[in-house]
């Protein structure tokens, strides 16, 4: 039995560096690509912001992609897309970025939240299935860490009650469910360029999908409402300068440089892939041999690139909590996250009326989970560090 005294205890750290749950890794292509676009004439509105939305259709096999600034604003258009109203309710899942659910409340719609797999972390169809009501408008489900929700059973129950799907892939691009990548099956698909995210342009976000209806709404909502569409003017035309404002958009857009930026990353997508996997798997083989804690278990239907690699302890079978947990990895430099505080615990929703008790799996997991390092610079020593931290802090505590 492994009973090296652990760092929080006065032990020697397992390493003398401090490694992070995540970072973005950026070498002399993404930089080169970035130092064209400012060299060029186009920094924002230009050429690169069509080639990164073909870029994503091939990546994904969707039929449109509208990229914008952030993952967020993504959810956001997407919801306008959808037609969410105020009066419509949005059900989602409380284990993600509030984002997942404050787009509802952007357009004036009530979020409902979904408890979650006790196994795989992601929503729950069947608890969605209960909570929809006549005011149901749509369903934002949230790919967690990586992992596909379960498309087939969401699309026929949005289909049965004419909801609409809003994937919620800010995790989850390398991803494909039953063969067919992320991105391509939900009515939209949402996705963030965020630093730690697999890709990153920096920022920036895009929705993918294969309605042209969706597209062309989407379209007009990243950017103020405005077009130069003859076809969609109500007016004549004063001449070749002329457009007009619409419907209600935003100022979603995304600049040349973050477009530039997310291309290149793009084409170092499969190395992403195979190294997140190489880590995972290594991650799963140690944990799953330690009864104080859980390994996150995958439907057979998603090939997942993981975005986050979610520790889970068993209380019963140690002496410390989380936090504590938490505290001894800190200890040893590994410094980990907790993904995510439930949307629902904090004050703003609070004030709205949302109380404590509502998904008793996912209050469940916050108790229990930790993020751990998951990037693609990870050496196999920082792997090999991570893993021998987390087994002398489990062991050393064990009940």
């Amino acid at each position: 039995m492994n009973m090296e005294k652990p760092a929080i205890c006065g032990g020697e750290p397992v390493r003398s560096t401090k490694i992070f749950y995540g970072h973005q890794f950026i070498d002399e292509d993404d930089i080169q690509a970035v130092v064209d676009v400012l060299k060029s004439d186009y920094l924002t509105c230009g050429p690169k912001i069509g080639e990164l939305e073909e870029k994503l259709c091939e990546v994904t096999g969707a039929k449109y992609a509208v990229v914008c600034s952030n993952g967020t604003a993504a959810l956001h258009i997407a919801c306008l897309a959808a037609g969410v109203m105020p009066g419509d309710e949005v059900i989602t899942t409380p284990i993600t970025f509030a984002a997942s659910a404050n787009c509802a409340l952007y357009c004036g719609a009530k979020p409902v939240f979904a408890d979650i797999n006790e196994n795989t972390y992601n929503i729950d169809p069947a608890h969605v299935e209960k909570l929809t009501t006549e005011r149901t408008k749509a369903v934002v489900a949230v790919d967690f860490t990586g992992q596909s929700v379960e498309l087939d059973r969401l699309l026929a129950h949005c289909r049965e009650h004419n909801l609409v799907l809003i994937e919620d892939g800010a995790h989850v691009i390398g991803t494909s469910y039953k063969g067919r990548m992320n991105g391509s099956i939900a009515d939209m698909t949402t996705m963030s360029f965020h630093p730690v995210k697999t890709v990153t342009g920096g920022e920036g976000g895009a929705v993918l999908t294969n309605s042209k209806e969706y597209y062309e709404k989407l379209l007009l909502y990243r950017a103020h409402g405005i077009t130069r569409d003859p076809k969609l003017m109500e007016h004549e035309p004063d001449g070749p300068w002329y457009y007009e404002q619409i419907a209600l958009g935003m100022n979603y857009r995304m600049t040349d440089m973050q477009a530039a930026l997310i291309i290149s990353q793009l084409n170092k997508l499969p190395r992403f892939m195979e190294r997140r996997k190489a880590i995972v798997k290594a991650y799963n083989e140690a944990f799953s041999r330690l009864p104080q804690l859980f390994v996150q278990q995958e439907i057979p239907e998603s090939d997942t690139t993981r975005h986050l690699y979610i520790l889970r302890i068993r209380p019963e079978k140690l002496t410390i909590d989380r936090k504590q947990f938490f505290e001894a990895l800190a200890a040893e430099n590994i410094c980990c996250n907790v993904h995510y505080i439930p949307t629902y615990y904090f004050p703003y929703y609070e004030k709205l009326g949302y109380k404590r008790g509502l998904c008793p799996k996912a209050e469940k997991l916050y108790a229990e989970e930790i993020s751990l390092p998951l990037y693609y610079a990870m050496t196999d020593q920082d792997v090999e560090d991570v893993i021998r931290a987390v087994t002398r802090i489990a062991e050393y505590f064990k009940a």
